[in-house]
């Protein structure tokens, strides 16, 4: 099953980066150029944030020799586990931001506004707790992890109350440095993964689900414009 939801997952995190958070930002004030310079500064990043994980951990297969558990090469392929947890919590910190702009603005509008990004939230964190599942973490530090980094919403909300106006001329990079971190995941982690996996009956399921994970954020991306 977790194999399985890794390919919605992809969708997901595909989607709300592409579909979502960057027109987002690319449709503020902020220069297109430094939004792209940012774009590419976050995928090198985390390119170099993941060398170092590699540096870090030893990875031996269970077929080197060295006596490995089964399923250890599995618990080692989802390497990018923590650094969804830097995305995501980037992505909840400038949603807290936006409440808090929203809420500044029209009490009525911060009310749609916070359930819409909850709506929204709630298949990008189901898609996170799969990846950590798949990286390794057990159920117990996935959901730990995965509520300290849906604390960064109230840290961005009380940022934006006290600093808003600076908070907003940020949200844009910010936007961007996320999604970077949501694409690089996925293309370069999660869907190797996937392609190891080749057969006409294995394959079929995987782009169904990404479908499904893109119909997800494009439904409620769309309702939630609509508010």
């Amino acid at each position: 099953m977790v194999e399985r939801m890794v390919s919605l997952s992809v969708g997901i995190m595909l989607a709300t980066s592409l579909l979502h958070a960057l027109p987002e930002a690319f449709e503020s004030k902020a220069d297109s150029h430094t939004l792209f310079a940012i774009l590419l500064g976050g995928l090198l990043a985390f390119f170099v944030l993941e060398k170092f994980a590699i540096l870090r951990h030893s990875h031996h297969h269970e077929d080197d020799g060295h006596g490995h558990h089964h399923g250890h090469d599995k618990k080692e392929a989802g390497k990018a586990g923590w650094m969804i947890l830097v995305g995501d919590g980037l992505h909840n910190f400038t949603d807290g931001i936006l409440i808090a702009a929203a809420f500044l603005a029209d009490p009525h509008l911060g009310l749609i506004t916070g359930l819409a990004i909850i709506v929204h939230e709630i298949p990008q964190e189901i898609g996170d707790f799969i990846v950590l599942l798949n990286a390794g973490f057990s159920r117990t530090r996935a959901y730990v992890y995965n509520l300290i980094c849906s604390l960064m919403a109230v840290l961005g909300g009380l940022l934006g109350y006290f600093t808003l106006e600076r908070g907003m001329e940020w949200i844009p990079y910010v936007l961007v440095f996320a999604s970077s971190g949501f694409i690089y995941i996925a293309v370069s982690d999660l869907m190797p993964q996937m392609q190891r996996r080749a057969t006409l009956r294995e394959t079929i399921p995987q782009i169904l689900l990404i479908g499904a994970g893109v119909a997800i954020v494009l439904f409620l991306t769309r309702h939630a414009h609509q508010h």
